[in-house]
């Protein structure tokens, strides 16, 4: 039985992840900061299977004890700081987690034996808010970066370090330069699960309208559980190697506005969506559009669920909460 260790595990990927290798008879281990997590019983419903374990990706001597508890033939590096808007906030603190977690966990794996002794494999959660002010589109695994964030910063120094290792210690380490991926999972401070569910909201009248900063930034939407799919399959090749793994399709707010509404009946959005500065970023990243033909080609992986089916399920998933809660407060 092989055995994985995914950090960020109460994340929207790390939820879908840890079903995916449970499904392929993994032993699945969680790093968890703390007992006291709330999400933490929920993903242990979710996988029953599923052990936690003790660290933090801001303490080296945790992590090693994790790597050294758990022994895990693979490693998957989800753990972040990941709402973008946040990062502008707490930049050090995402350069400390998103940054400089991913440095501990590879020295966590070259201490512990990541080559000929444990033959451990590495996956890094790479990012296309790395392109940023993108220099070419659509962008590839050869594209200049440009952040325009300090979370896209601390995934530049991420991905740069991932293949640093690789190279200095002949680490069997990979980064997947994942676009945006979506799905009922996501948390509600992100865009497009913000829109799904204010729009189940104001379906049961519980709500008026949604505010929403730049309804211009143009993004390459994809299905969180197909993305996981590509992570595992990167794990299972011969040479580690970095992948950009997107649709190939570009949709801006205004379109995922129009799509949701229309599954939900409405003619129009625009008398619901007001504009709010303070959601809009002090830096700006305008398009992004991934090429995946590497992945596809070397890994065998595509897309399966388009971007109207993501946001139906998004909504669907949304409305049936709302609407379950709404009975419950009637009771």
């Amino acid at each position: 039985m092989k055995r994985a260790l995914v950090t960020g595990i109460t994340g929207q990927d790390g939820r879908y992840l840890s079903e995916l290798l449970a499904s392929k008879g993994y032993q699945v281990f969680g790093l968890i900061h703390g007992q006291a997590n709330p999400k933490a019983r929920m993903v242990m419903e979710e996988n029953p299977g599923l052990e936690l374990v003790e660290g933090d990706l801001r303490d080296l001597p945790s992590l090693i004890a994790a790597v050294e508890q758990v022994q895990p033939d693979e490693i998957y590096n989800l753990g972040a700081i990941s709402f973008v808007q946040l990062s502008f906030k707490q930049a050090e603190l995402t350069a400390e987690i998103t940054g400089l977690g991913v440095l501990r966990m590879l020295e966590a794996v070259r201490i512990v034996g990541g080559t000929d002794n444990n033959p451990m494999r590495f996956y890094q959660a790479s990012s296309s808010e790395m392109f940023g002010k993108v220099r070419e589109t659509p962008q590839t695994e050869k594209t200049p970066f440009h952040p325009r964030s300090p979370y896209g910063v601390a995934k530049v120094f991420g991905h740069d370090t991932i293949v640093n290792y690789r190279e200095s210690y002949d680490l069997h380490a990979s980064s997947g330069i994942l676009f945006n991926h979506e799905s009922e999972r996501r948390g509600l401070e992100f865009v497009t699960r913000k829109i799904t569910n204010s729009l189940a909201r104001i379906k049961l009248g519980l709500q008026e309208g949604i505010s929403l900063g730049n309804l211009d930034s143009a993004r390459d939407w994809g299905f969180a559980g197909d993305y996981v799919e590509a992570m595992w399959m990167m794990l299972q090749q011969e040479s580690p190697d970095d992948y950009v793994i997107a649709t190939g399709e570009t949709h801006t707010i205004r379109e995922f506005l129009e799509v949701a509404f229309r599954i939900a009946g409405y003619d129009s959005w625009e008398s619901f969506v007001t504009h709010d500065s303070r959601f809009d970023r002090p830096a700006e990243v305008d398009l992004l559009l991934g090429d995946s033909s590497k992945a596809r080609a070397k890994l065998g992986w595509k897309p399966k669920v388009n971007f109207e089916e993501l946001v139906l399920r998004m909504y669907e998933a949304d409305l049936a909460e709302e609407t379950d809660q709404l009975k419950r407060g009637r009771r």
